[in-house]
């Protein structure tokens, strides 16, 4: 067996332990409509109320980021210094999150399945293969969260900031859809239509009820599902709507948007900040920060979008983040994750001075919502080339699957959940193969 082939491998203890078990992980049964739902009886940790994944769209240099190596591609101002629990950061690239490495949990055993942008970003959006013939019943990781968290808050249960995630909710409820917002000073200009002044609102109100009345036949009994989930959509529009609570979290200050590095990334993170401390009905929040696939030119300064731009405006904004939420109390009740669809290749630099695609090491950064900060799990080899040490229990480098079921562990959600209830009629699982022991939550990561 190859050293690549083997990595994903599954051990023989684990084998024969999921096989014995098998029996009993699958004896709650529940019912979701005339779906059966299934459960390996998985137990969740619930250490956070809302999560605040970061996509670093594009896939960035765990060697440049959080697994740096000593070597000659680094700058001669790189200022790598090592921290307690083994961390290793740049102090130029990260001056904030240097700072505050107690807060840190790095996996630097992680490796993807796939090689290339929309196929891994789509992994690790729903934690499931970009398989054509289910792409169409793989909802996004949000929206599954949206369906188990949903509390009927006036916000939605899943935010996208930045840019459309590239899955939405699927064959789930119209209610699960992300609600993809704009983040700038301006706040939400569509939610109030203030054409006739004072009666703005009551002309709203009664222009709402008469398009209730006339689709009420529709509303009771929808001809289909796409339907159905628009109405439920517009349902949940419709509190979003003169409510100055909802109005507050899009809208924030001049003075907020230059502490927070005054750059789109920023504004993002500080609707996140204001959708987490308004504590009304928002569970998952996407921020989507593009520009890491930096095939070319990574530390010429002269060259848009270099990796000291990359991560000064990252590093600052999420410093300014994490300082606002341990600020209002909710830091510890927020899971914060920063991952990419892959990694890029160790050692030196290519001949354009970049680094190319690498799905055999890469790594995750979590903070936050019951995580155990100062402390790196698992490790690449010299070059970062290869998972060296997986670090964890079960002996074999983590996976997005494995991070997946971390994120809904956090949550208080069973990973190991599946139902039947698709438009194929194919058994959907939360985390594929995870009621089987294949993939599961990275206690490790938690205090």
């Amino acid at each position: 067996m190859s050293r690549c082939s083997g990595n994903h491998g599954m051990s023989r203890r684990r084998f024969f332990g999921a096989a014995a078990g098998g029996s009993a992980a699958f004896q709650a049964l529940v019912r979701r409509g005339d779906a059966q739902i299934l459960t390996g009886g998985a137990r969740p940790r619930g250490t956070a109320k809302a999560v605040i994944f970061v996509n670093m769209q594009g896939a960035p240099s765990h060697l440049d980021t959080f697994d740096p190596k000593d070597g000659p591609w680094n700058p001669p101002d790189a200022d790598i210094r090592q921290f307690s629990g083994g961390l290793l950061l740049s102090q130029t690239l990260f001056p904030r999150l240097s700072t505050t490495t107690n807060d840190l949990c790095v996996l630097r055993s992680v490796t993807s399945w796939e090689l290339a942008h929309d196929r891994g970003q789509f992994y690790m959006q729903t934690a499931h293969s970009s398989n054509p013939a289910f792409i169409a019943e793989t909802p996004h990781i949000g929206s599954v969260i949206a369906v188990e968290k949903a509390t009927g808050g006036a916000l939605p249960t899943f935010l996208a900031l930045g840019t459309s995630p590239i899955s939405g909710s699927k064959f789930l409820s119209g209610s699960a859809e992300p609600m993809i917002a704009p983040a700038n000073p301006g706040g939400l200009t569509t939610i109030q239509h203030n054409y006739y002044n004072s009666q703005s609102q009551s002309r709203f109100e009664e222009k709402f009820k008469l398009l209730a009345d006339l689709d009420a036949s529709l509303r009771a009994n929808p001809p289909s599902k796409s339907m159905a989930d628009h109405a439920e959509f517009y349902g949940a529009a419709r509190k979003l709507m003169y409510d100055p609570s909802v109005a507050s979290v899009f809208s924030f200050s001049t003075a907020d948007a230059a502490r927070y590095g005054t750059t789109g990334f920023g504004n993002s993170c500080i609707v996140a900040r204001n959708a987490i401390q308004a504590r009304n009905g928002t569970a998952f929040i996407n921020l989507t920060y593009g520009g890491w696939d930096t095939h070319q030119n990574m530390f010429d300064r002269q060259y848009g979008g270099n990796m000291y731009q990359l991560c000064n405006v990252m590093d600052r904004a999420l410093g300014e983040l994490v300082g606002d939420l341990k600020a209002s109390g909710d830091f510890a009740s927020t899971l914060i994750v920063l991952m990419g669809e892959f990694g890029r290749t160790p050692g030196a630099l290519n001949s354009q001075q970049g680094r190319d695609h690498h799905k055999y090491a890469m790594s995750v950064l979590l903070m936050g919502g019951g995580v155990r900060g100062g402390q790196a799990i698992g490790a690449s080899d010299s070059i970062g080339f290869y998972v060296a040490d997986p670090g964890w229990s079960e002996q074999r480098p983590i996976t997005t699957e494995d991070i997946a079921a971390t994120i809904y562990s956090a949550l208080g959600i069973d990973w190991t959940k599946s139902f039947t209830d698709t438009p194929s009629g194919r058994r959907f699982e939360y985390v594929p193969r995870a009621s089987a022991g294949i993939y599961t939550a990275i206690n490790e990561v938690f205090n």
